[in-house]
């Protein structure tokens, strides 16, 4: 195993951490829900950030629409006694994720040499081809070429 394919399975190992905690936005947004949680009022919460009660109900619509800073975010947190985590959470292990890419690359790549064996009369049969796929998906999950996260 390479130095890069050792630190990246490190950084893998990070991201999975966070794959399979059944973490959902509330409907309401973290900073009212946990400011509501905590009994405080909006007025109570601007008092302790030293901002008025009108920028935090900016603030709360803000991270309803995507708009809030991830500065306000921990701003907001610390004055609620919390701490601030933000984490891309994948749907599913990292090595997933590669393996799949891996496969699709591998099937766009066994499919263009099909067709132009094809056209030279020289098709191969399905088992065959899905070797050829099982093969190369290992290939490249192994190699990782610059191009592997190029869709085309």
């Amino acid at each position: 195993m390479s130095v890069k394919q050792a630190v990246r399975q490190q950084y893998q190992s990070v991201v999975n951490l966070a794959q399979g905690r059944k973490i959902h936005v509330p409907a309401e947004g973290w900073i009212r829900t946990v400011r509501k949680a905590l009994g405080m009022s909006g007025a109570q919460l601007a008092g302790r950030m030293g901002v008025t009660r009108a920028r935090i109900a900016q603030v709360e619509q803000a991270e309803l629409e995507g708009g809030v800073t991830l500065k306000s975010m921990q701003a907001t947190a610390e004055a609620m006694g919390c701490r601030f985590v933000y984490a891309f959470v994948p749907p599913d292990t990292i090595e997933a994720i590669i393996v799949a890419q891996a496969r699709k690359k591998a099937e766009a790549i066994v499919a263009t040499a099909g067709k132009h064996m094809a056209l030279e009369d020289q098709a191969v049969g399905g088992n065959r081809t899905d070797r050829e796929v099982s093969r190369l998906t290992s290939e490249l999950m192994y190699e990782m070429p610059s191009d592997f996260w190029r869709d085309k």
